[in-house]
């Protein structure tokens, strides 16, 4: 019999910033932003609209409930947008207006969730520099987490994550971004130049030579996910240029799962040819508690996806999404009623998609009949 594969997937993970400062660890805080100039200011905003955190936090303070999740589902991977610096560099980018880095010494906030393996080609991630992001992947490889999107070449950009279960079989993750998420079009990993896999466009010939990487590393029984930074932070619109896109990365067969990210909230889903795409996974850990704007949008809330996935063909079998809320920099398990919401608003973005989210009894949101579509 076919074995399901249970893939734990996320949006944005930003432990830098407001979030390493209430860490065991915290660094440096000076930032070089428009209207903060340290970090600490983001926990002062936090604390002013939802009590005092008392600081330092442990390690796996910031998952929260999430982690009880976590060991509930037992997904066989776990994959993060890491969309933060894990450096002590001090060599800001110059011009770019927010900056994310947390210490190194805190890295075990990321070992504390046994995350296998970060999405790096974001808009975040060489925030301070070639250094910064050369200590990032030093850092994540010495904590034993698996990288893809960003290399200190082109080549080792564009190399996927493997990750090999352990009943043989392998999950694939390549990682790319691109401009339209604000990723400077000077980060673009070279031969000779450290930085992420960027892609040009999102035209059928990008499509297609991406593709063939994929199926050039892809194995017969291997799961290939393409987790991809896109997009602006807020709006439910999914582009015709999006959809184009991941439809022809499926047709032709390198890619079994889309993990979209950038959006600061959850976008969108489609099953298109009986494989998942998520267009947009949202925020799960930030530090924007008490930073107004867009509140429409309810950035507080945000999901961890778990999607069962044929480890033949990769397949979709059940997708079961769980609905969370930042409250003191903390995954808090989301009310009834902030479910509902979640509910029916994705039902209402992604008509056009007929993915229909039903509101199970333990307040997830299952697509189909809850892990057994």
């Amino acid at each position: 019999m076919n074995e399901l594969v249970t893939m734990f997937m996320c949006g944005d993970v930003m432990t830098g910033r407001g979030i390493d400062q209430v860490l065991p660890y915290p660094g440096d805080p000076v930032i070089y932003e428009p209207f903060l100039r340290m970090a600490t200011g983001y926990v002062k905003l936090a604390e002013a609209v939802n009590g005092p955190i008392a600081k330092p936090v442990d390690f796996s303070y910031i998952w929260g409930d999430a982690l009880g999740e976590l060991e509930r589902m037992a997904p066989d991977v776990r994959i993060i947008n890491l969309e933060t610096a894990i450096t002590k560099s001090d060599e800001y980018w110059e011009g770019k207006e927010i900056n994310y880095r947390m210490n190194p010494e805190n890295i075990s906030c990321l070992t504390a969730a046994k995350i296998d393996c970060c999405s790096l080609a974001n808009n975040h991630v060489k925030d301070w520099g070639e250094a910064g992001l050369n200590e990032t992947l030093a850092s994540l490889k010495g904590a034993g987490i698996l990288t893809a999107g960003a290399g200190r070449t082109l080549r080792e950009a564009a190399e996927p994550a493997i990750l090999t279960l352990n009943h043989g079989s392998r999950v694939l993750v390549f990682a790319a971004g691109l401009e339209s998420s604000g990723i400077p079009p000077d980060w673009a990993a070279a031969p000779d130049r450290a930085g992420i896999k960027l892609l040009p466009d999102l035209s059928k010939e990008t499509a297609e030579l991406l593709a063939a990487e994929m199926l050039s590393q892809k194995r017969l029984g291997d799961v290939a996910v393409l987790s991809v930074h896109w997009g602006s932070n807020w709006g439910y619109d999914v582009p015709e240029a999006q959809q184009a896109f991941a439809h022809t990365l499926i047709d032709l067969g390198g890619c079994d799962i889309l993990h979209g990210h950038s959006s600061h909230h959850s976008r969108p889903i489609e099953v298109y040819n009986a494989k998942l795409i998520l267009y947009g996974c949202g925020d799960l850990i930030n530090d924007y508690e008490g930073i107004e704007g867009y509140e429409e949008f309810r950035d507080d809330l945000c999901a961890l996806y778990f999607a069962d996935v044929n480890e033949v063909d990769g397949v979709l079998a059940s997708l079961t999404i769980v609905p969370f809320r930042i409250h003191r920099f903390r995954l808090q398990r989301a009310r009834l009623n902030d479910a509902r919401w979640l509910q029916s608003t994705l039902n209402s973005v992604s008509t056009g998609f007929k993915t229909p989210l039903s509101l199970n009894p333990d307040g997830t949101l299952g697509l189909g009949l809850g892990r057994s579509l």
